[in-house]
């Protein structure tokens, strides 16, 4: 039976092969979204609907050079180590490849990896997992687009729910006021500041992001979560004015300080809760 380095071996190995899935993942699902939109949009105002030459999803086209479109070969999709062995280019054409997509595959070993050897071989694992993987997707493509897709959020939050039926995080209860309480309380501060202000600070992805956690992790993380992701983005928002130069007008996203705390407080366990919410 897999226990201790060996589960944490296995699940980081098998963890890189999602990590290049939610690459794709995190490329084309809002470009699917873009094309599902204008079709939406077609169909309302009374024209005909574009039919794409092609199909474009998650599964095809197979992965290819974005600048020249060669196929890539299967030697060349091996996470991490073909990005390294052809030097961060095309074996085709020689354009670069973006160093993101071994981040992305390092960090996904590397959480998930910390899920195995603070559930162990458990159920607890296997859904965290879900979890962490599905917090890496909505980082990168709400920093890319400053989207959060229900098409990952709501899946996310309903998968906490079922989880906690079972109680494998918190009680039923906990998660239920969690996800009421995580939406409200963000829904909360978006009217209030556009009230105050006549703008939009958020968007409705980070509510359900939110409530998502709360219904994974119980009411009393959303302190917590909320806490660290307000902390961490304010610190970020202030040194991306001062040193880059971004101008305030300009929106920032939200949802992957969420998403970063609320993987903290999934890893640290009850520890921070209890320090920040004694009751």
């Amino acid at each position: 039976m897999l226990e201790g380095p060996a589960l944490i071996a296995v699940v980081a190995v098998f963890s890189l092969a999602i990590g290049s899935f939610l690459n794709v993942l995190i490329h084309r699902l809002p470009k699917m979204m873009e094309a599902d939109w204008r079709a939406q949009c077609a169909e309302l105002q009374g024209g005909e609907v574009a039919v794409a030459g092609s199909r474009y999803n998650l599964l095809v086209p197979h992965s290819h050079c974005p600048q020249c479109k060669a196929p890539l070969r299967v030697i060349e999709n091996i996470p991490i180590a073909s990005w390294i062995a052809l030097r961060g280019r095309c074996a085709h054409c020689s354009a670069r490849i973006s160093s993101r997509y071994p981040i992305v595959e390092a960090l996904t070993a590397l959480l998930s990896a910390l899920v195995a050897w603070k559930f162990g071989l458990t159920w607890q694992t296997a859904l965290a997992l879900v979890f962490t993987w599905t917090l890496i997707a909505l980082t990168f493509i709400d920093a890319d687009t400053t989207l959060l897709p229900d098409d990952l959020t709501l899946p996310l939050l309903w998968l906490g729910l079922l989880a906690n039926v079972f109680g494998v995080f918190v009680p039923l209860k906990e998660a239920v006021l969690g996800a009421a309480a995580g939406y409200l309380v963000l829904w909360s501060i978006y009217w209030l500041f556009k009230l105050a202000t006549g703008k939009e600070g958020m968007g409705f992805g980070d509510f359900k992001l939110l409530a998502a956690l709360g219904a994974w992790m119980g009411w009393k993380a959303l302190l917590p979560i909320v806490l660290l992701s307000s902390l961490v983005g304010a610190i970020v928002g202030i040194a991306l004015i001062v040193l880059a130069r971004r101008g305030r007008e300009i929106p920032i996203p939200f949802g992957p300080y969420l998403a970063a705390a609320g993987m903290i407080v999934m890893l640290t366990g009850d520890r921070l809760t209890r320090w920040l919410v004694p009751l």
